[in-house]
């Protein structure tokens, strides 16, 4: 069985170079002991904080800086595009209508990155 994540989880992007934060407000009114996730909990800069710098190639930023560095890899600071809801969440357990957050789901990042959950942010509360 999965863990059910909520705020204060840590989160890992596979292009990013340091780990970030899941920041989720309390409008579902549902708590572990702080506000429990479900899928939509997926708005940069509102949910998903940065991971520190970027090194993708999809990145713009990322290609601009290293077409000015002569084709030296140049990361820029990260900056979340994620559009679609976390992936697949918990199929038996709604929160706000919507599946619950699991610590298995993964979101993607128009530059290419998968963000993963490395810390559900609570170990007692189990879901399907």
């Amino acid at each position: 069985m999965a863990n059910q994540v909520c705020m204060g989880a840590m989160l890992k992007c596979s292009f990013g170079v340091a780990p970030g934060t899941l920041m989720v407000m309390p409008v579902n009114l549902v708590m572990t002991k702080v506000p429990d996730a479900n899928i939509m909990d997926n708005k940069p800069m509102v949910n998903i904080m940065p991971f520190g710098m970027c090194q993708s190639m999809a990145n713009p930023m990322v290609a601009a800086a290293t077409a000015a560095a002569l084709g030296v890899l140049t990361p820029m600071p990260c900056i979340p595009m994620t559009m679609a809801p976390w992936m697949p969440g918990s199929p038996t357990q709604m929160l706000g209508k919507l599946p619950t957050l699991n610590d298995s789901s993964k979101l993607m990042c128009t530059w290419g990155g998968v963000i993963e959950i490395s810390m559900p942010g609570q170990f007692t509360v189990s879901v399907k």
